[in-house]
């Protein structure tokens, strides 16, 4: 034994500083990492060299290696040379691997990468002679996660609690390796702050060795963040780069005090008048929106009737003016922030004319009218007679009255700015004194023909209402065919039958005093004549026949009457006597008849003097 040390240690030390010099002769080059996607398949080469190329060696073997996780020992997974190829058996690598060689290197492919896979990978090259060598590859392998969830807290978050509110959380699951979570706020990234703004992470590794991390913000929420939106990010590794994928946006419900009120009317639109209904509108800056009390400032204790934020008043008035106000129910005291406005209601009151009703004036007098109805609002009157405008402002003056001036006069005041506001009043005038007749002249000359009915018209004003009676001379046939009267004026027609001469006279009269109108009427009689005549000449010829005629009746009458006082003609006699003058037959014919009787011949005369006269009441 002794011997066999002494031999073969010197043999064993000289191998030895062989195998030493020898294995500087082989270079190993592999990459540091090789990135791959799970279940992808990975290549990890593996080059190796001679540095002495005339010496290569006709034998090389190759191994592969791995590290064993969690610990530093190595397991072999595959050898071979030129002559044979094995993968060792009962690894988890068996069946999932394959190596493939030339006379440059080596490289191991694995199937269907799993997340074990991420370990040292050692290539170890054995040129016997030449010496030994390897190298070693880190397997990485990636695995994107699932797009980031982020969910906000659902009750609302008050600007006035202590400390920090949790805001909302992010969760990105089966990832590899392990992925990280960044806070946004209006795409602003959010660092941890103290008293600001904390981030609680949370990572959980599974059985399958992948990663979920989930991300808890805490921040200070202020009233600010009522509009703003938070969203969370994912970044995770790839092979060769590093990828992000962000979240939806979320806004969050932030509760905060009301600082502000505004109080404003609704309805109606424009000015309000008497009777309207009007709608009062209170809101606040504050979250929740705060129901609100109403007021009036002269009566801050006096809760008005509202529903909600709405204040109705229905049938307004001018007692509903003044100062509202509101407050959020929540406050306790008056001090605290309000809204308010100031509420006119218009009105306009009934006119008030001045004379009331109705006023009697002396005829030629003057008066002035007044009318005047009190408003709140800026008014325009307006003065109207019979629907034509008579004047304008609160005060009519009337001058030297006549009949004209009596009647109704109307007062329309109107508020220009509120036009629904309107009323109107009116006041009666009178105008007293004596009569007045309709016309210009006081005396009328007429010629009429005889036997022809002629109307005469007579109206007379004045007040008290005179009344009309008729004198006339001259006929006796004559009768009142019209009478009528009304507040203002008496109107009286008669129709008189011209038999002569005529005069008539109309009086007018009242307590006041009396006026008449005389009215001539010329009797023309009328004349027939057989001789063709023009029309421009048939009047005057007509006229010279009729008066012949009655000279030559009266001459007959008168000689007649004196042959009777001498006796010359009995008076019992009776006879009749015809005069006639017969001439052409014509429609024109004037035939003149003289009959004698009994009667006494008085009678006759007066008759042909006078000609024949009709009752008054004969047509």
């Amino acid at each position: 034994m002794a011997f066999l040390h002494g031999t073969f240690l010197p043999l064993f030390l000289h191998i030895c500083l062989l195998s030493w010099s020898a294995w500087a002769k082989v270079k190993v080059t592999m990459h540091e990492n090789v990135e791959v996607y799970l279940g992808d398949s990975a290549q990890i080469p593996c080059q190796y060299s001679f540095t002495d190329a005339n010496s290569e060696p006709s034998f090389v073997m190759i191994q592969w290696f791995v590290r064993a996780a969690g610990n530093s020992s190595r397991m072999r997974i595959f050898y071979g040379d030129d002559s044979q190829q094995v993968v060792d058996n009962n690894t988890e690598y068996s069946g999932r691997i394959e190596v493939t060689s030339d006379q440059h290197g080596t490289q191991l492919n694995i199937q269907e990468v799993r997340l074990s896979d991420e370990r040292e990978f050692f290539c170890q090259v054995n040129g016997l002679a030449a010496g030994n060598a390897e190298g070693k590859t880190h397997l990485r392998v990636f695995a994107p996660p699932e797009a980031p969830v982020i969910e906000g807290v659902l009750t609302g978050i008050s600007v006035t609690r202590e400390g920090l509110s949790k805001v909302a959380s992010c969760e990105a699951q089966n990832g590899f390796p392990k992925p990280n979570i960044t806070w946004y706020r209006n795409s602003i990234p959010l660092m941890p702050t103290p008293g600001l703004v904390n981030v609680l992470t949370l990572v959980t590794w599974d059985s399958r060795e992948f990663y979920s991390v989930q991300s808890t913000l805490e921040y200070k929420v202020a009233k600010e963040d009522k509009d703003a939106h938070f969203s969370c990010e994912v970044s995770y590794f790839v092979p060769g780069a590093i990828r992000t994928v962000e979240s939806n946006s979320i806004n969050i419900t932030v509760y905060y005090p009301t600082t502000m009120v505004e109080l404003w009317k609704e309805s109606p639109q424009g000015l309000v008048k008497e009777g309207d209904t009007v709608e009062l509108r209170c809101q606040g800056d504050g979250n929740p929106p705060p129901t609100f009390i109403f007021s009036r400032e002269q009566e801050q204790d006096v809760h008005l009737d509202s529903s909600g934020d709405v204040l109705i008043l229905t049938q307004v008035s001018r007692k509903d003016s003044g100062i509202y106000q509101c407050r959020p129910q929540d406050t306790d005291s008056f001090t605290e922030v309000k809204g308010e406005m100031q509420l006119t209601v218009h009105y306009l009151d009934p006119v008030v004319v001045v004379p009331k009703d109705s006023e009697v004036m002396l005829k030629g007098e003057d008066l002035t009218a007044t009318c005047n109805a009190l408003s709140s609002l800026k008014t325009s009157t307006v003065w109207y007679k019979d629907g034509r405008q008579v004047g304008t402002g609160n005060m009519l003056h009337l001058q030297d009255a006549t009949y004209e001036t009596t009647g109704e006069y109307k007062c329309e005041v109107t508020v220009p700015s509120l036009p629904t506001l309107h009323t109107s009043g009116s006041v009666h005038i009178i105008v007293q004194g004596g009569p007045q007749l309709v016309g210009v002249d006081q005396e009328v000359q007429l010629e009429e023909a005889a036997g022809r009915m002629v109307n005469l018209s007579c109206e007379a004003q004045g007040y008290p209402l005179p009344s009309i009676s008729w004198n006339i001379i001259g006929s006796q046939n004559w009768h009142e065919v019209v009478s009528r009267a009304n507040e203002h004026m008496t109107h009286s027609v008669v129709s008189v039958k011209v038999t002569s001469d005529i005069s008539a006279q109309c009086n007018a009269s009242n307590d006041m005093g009396t006026e008449f109108k005389a009215f001539s009427i010329k009797a023309i009689p009328r004349v027939t004549t057989t001789a063709p005549f023009s029309p421009a000449e048939g009047s005057g010829v007509i006229i010279v026949v009729i008066i012949l005629c009655l000279l030559l009746l009266a001459i007959l009458g008168s000689v007649l009457y004196f042959l009777h006082k001498k006796g010359k003609i009995p008076c019992g006699r009776s006879g009749k006597q015809e005069i006639s003058t017969k001439e052409k037959t014509t429609k024109d014919d004037i035939v003149v008849e003289m009959k004698t009787n009994t009667k006494n011949e008085e009678a006759v005369l007066l008759k042909a003097v006078n000609g024949e006269k009709k009752g008054p009441n004969d047509q």
